[in-house]
């Protein structure tokens, strides 16, 4: 059968219009596009987006890079939870406005990403966040996510529909068990995934510090990648510590957070052979190129001993009496 000719259509750049990225949380979530926040099982990815859900049912920010006009519906959609005995108790704790979080009835069929429902349900509520967590529970029967033409064919309509109606829609992912692989190719499934969403969050559990997550941009292709944050789990919830100096590659454990440790003490020791003292800043811009957080700088010149002080209006490390432990 002879294949039916597509109709050529032009566009010129002339007649678009052009727009302004908007942002529900800067620059970690935009409105109208895709983001993926991936991260290990059990750390803390649902906890994380259900505290943002909360904030934003009830027009508030987690930080300051979340400016809400006024309060927003959400769709939530997991495969994973009990709405009754763990989502609603969640949402609950975080103060939710349970009557703006909404979720697509699955009883008579399951969700997929190609599920008219969804374009049909933005519609119905309005809702400027969607989310499907995890991406696997909703690919629908027969997709192999580890295919690229069939991730890619999903992605492009979920993008689609992100852009139509503005509306951010989140993936959440699990991490694959690769352990030390680049964040990009760790997210569970074809590479397309992280290929179409425009910002990806790595969320993970810190170092020898048990209640703590961090959560660290791994891609950005609107704006400048925003500084890794972190978030408290303990007994009285969830708690939202804000800045945070941590890397991607410590929190995936590719480069062990003592290997780091002792790149550091190399660095400031090389430097202490040529230089007495050295610009703060200029050291913190090093140590940034090998992928040292400012953190563990600091407990690297802690442990050598280094003391900071401040000549003509600049903070120098004085490297003259570094340790050799």
């Amino acid at each position: 059968m002879e294949e039916q000719k597509t109709e050529l259509k032009m566009i010129k750049m002339s007649e678009v219009q052009s727009q302004e990225i908007e942002w529900i949380w800067y620059p970690f979530i935009p409105y109208g596009k895709l983001t993926i926040v991936q991260g290990d099982p059990g750390d803390g990815k649902t906890t994380l987006i259900l505290n943002i859900a909360a904030c934003l049912s009830k027009g508030i920010g987690l930080d300051s890079g979340m400016k809400l006009e006024a309060p927003i519906n959400i769709i939530y959609q997991t495969a994973e939870d009990g709405l009754a005995d763990t989502v609603k108790p969640r949402l609950e704790a975080a103060g939710a406005d349970c009557e703006r979080v909404l979720v697509i009835d699955e009883s008579d069929k399951a969700l997929s990403m190609s599920d008219e429902r969804l374009e049909e349900a933005i519609i119905k509520t309005g809702a400027k966040v969607m989310i499907l967590d995890p991406i696997q529970a909703y690919l629908g029967g027969g997709i192999d996510m580890n295919r690229a033409n069939e991730a890619r064919d999903m992605t492009k309509r979920l993008s689609a529909l992100a852009e139509k109606y503005k509306c951010a829609i989140i993936l959440i992912g699990h991490m694959n068990k690769a352990s030390g692989n680049k964040a990009a190719y760790r997210g569970m499934g074809s590479i397309d995934f992280f290929a179409v969403a425009r910002s990806v969050l790595l969320v993970g559990r810190v170092e020898e510090e048990p209640n703590i997550r961090a959560v660290v941009q791994i891609k950005n292709n609107l704006a400048e990648f925003g500084h890794p944050k972190a978030f408290q789990l303990s007994d009285g919830g969830f708690q939202w510590i804000g800045d945070y100096e941590i890397t991607a590659d410590e929190v995936l454990g590719g480069i062990p957070k003592a290997n780091k440790l002792e790149q550091a003490k190399r660095i400031l020791r090389e430097l202490a052979e040529t230089s007495n003292a050295v610009k703060s800043n200029e050291i913190f811009d090093m140590a940034e190129e090998h992928g040292i957080s400012k953190r563990t700088l600091e407990n690297a010149k802690r442990d050598l001993g280094i003391k900071a002080k401040k000549i003509n209006q600049s903070w120098y490390w004085e490297l003259d009496k570094v340790m050799s432990n």
